[in-house]
């Protein structure tokens, strides 16, 4: 396997005293993981960061093989993670992304809608200006790996958003995140919190 392409960086996990294994999203290669030499160092430190974009080179000799990755940083999300309410967005879509799609499996409308997300989160003034996004591309991933999710949802206001916001959380924890529920929808939880502080629900 050999490609290089844009990607998302979703997430990371310490490989011996210095590397890391990486998992990114590409539109024609679906969710790749791969080794990446030196991750946790001081020059790397900055492109693997949740939510980056980034330019991937992926290579290895067989399909069986983990790949050796090699990042280069597009875009940083690094700016918006000292910001609590897009820092827990930015936190939780690329996490359930990271957690839920098969490797190596193609879902470029996934890729798309995520990259957009991911901007209107970093762009936006405020949570009402992305909350439908986000859970538009909830919606799209249940639907996207078998489970429904109907078509994106239109809303009003964002009372209505963030009611809508709420009654995801069990599909997607029947669903797509059975067994991982601590790791994983701890971050929505969070994320939840956070807006509810702004939307007025208890």
């Amino acid at each position: 396997m050999h490609f290089r392409a844009p990607a998302i960086f979703l997430a990371a996990r310490p490989h011996g005293e210095t590397a890391i294994i990486a998992r990114i999203l590409t539109e024609e290669n679906g969710l790749v993981a791969g080794y990446v030499a030196g991750g946790r160092g001081r020059h790397l430190r900055p492109v693997v960061i949740p939510g980056n974009l980034v330019d991937a080179e992926m290579r290895a000799k067989s399909d069986s093989q983990l790949p050796y990755a090699r990042l280069e940083l597009v875009a940083s999300r690094g700016p918006w993670l000292t910001e609590p309410l897009p820092a827990a967005a930015i936190n939780w879509v690329t996490a359930v992304t990271a957690a839920v799609l098969p490797e190596r499996v193609a879902y470029p409308s996934l890729y798309n809608a995520l990259e957009g997300v991911l901007d209107a989160i970093c762009s936006a003034p405020a949570a009402r200006d992305w909350l439908s996004g986000l859970v538009a591309y909830e919606t799209l991933m249940l639907r996207e790996l078998g489970y429904g999710g109907g078509n994106p949802p239109q809303f009003g206001s964002f009372a209505e958003t963030f009611a809508a916001f709420e009654q995801m959380f069990t599909p997607l924890e029947k669903h797509l995140l059975a067994g991982t529920y601590g790791d994983v929808m701890s971050a929505r939880t969070l994320l939840r919190t956070r807006l509810a502080k702004i939307s007025g629900a208890d």
